[in-house]
C-alpha cells in the first residue's frame, strides 16, 4: 500500500506517493530528480548521502522518506543562493577539499551544520565532526582547510 507524502525539498513542496519502505534517499534521487546526494554504503557508514532534515544533518540511506513527511529537507543542490555558491561550497573550490567527489557533498552538508553550530571549530572540532563522513582520496588535511576558510568567511558575513 502506498503513501503520500508532502516535503519541502530545497524550497520546493513536493506530494508524492511512495512505497513504504523507500528510503530518503532513493526518494531524494530517483523521484525528484536531485542527484547531487550519492548513495555510498548504503550502512550509514560513509556519510556519503547526508542531507539537512529539518536542520540536522542526517544520513539519508537510513531513513524512510516516510519519515520526512511534513520536513523541510535540503540537499547540496539547495545549498547555493541566488547563483552564489554557500561559503562551504566555495571553501571546498578555493581549498581543494576535494578530488574525486563522491563524499564531497556528504561532507559539505555536514560542515554547513558544524558551522550554523559552531561559528569558529578547531581542527579537532572539526575533525570530529567529520567522523561518520569517509573519503578514501584527500587525506581529510584540504577539507579541514576548506572549513576553515569558510567559517572565516562566514564571520566576515
Amino acid at each position: 500500500m502506498k503513501k503520500t507524502i508532502n516535503v519541502t525539498v530545497n524550497g520546493v513542496t513536493h506530494q508524492n506517493e511512495i512505497e513504504p519502505r523507500m528510503l530518503l534517499v532513493q526518494y531524494i534521487r530517483d523521484v525528484l530528480n536531485l542527484t547531487g546526494t550519492h548513495v555510498g554504503c548504503e550502512t550509514s557508514l560513509c556519510g556519503a548521502c547526508t542531507v539537512m532534515v529539518d536542520g540536522h544533518a542526517v544520513k539519508s540511506c537510513t531513513m524512510l522518506a516516510a519519515q520526512a513527511d511534513g520536513s523541510t529537507v535540503t540537499t547540496i543542490e539547495g545549498l547555493a543562493q541566488g547563483g552564489e555558491l554557500h561559503p562551504v561550497q566555495s571553501g571546498f573550490w578555493e581549498h581543494h577539499g576535494l578530488q574525486c567527489g563522491y563524499c564531497t557533498p556528504g561532507m559539505i552538508m555536514t560542515a554547513v551544520q558544524l558551522l550554523e553550530t559552531n561559528a569558529n571549530p578547531t581542527d579537532a572540532e572539526i575533525k570530529h565532526a567529520l567522523e561518520g563522513n569517509l573519503c578514501r582520496c584527500t587525506g581529510y588535511v584540504n577539507i579541514v582547510e576548506s572549513i576553515k576558510w569558510a567559517a572565516d568567511k562566514m564571520k566576515k558575513g
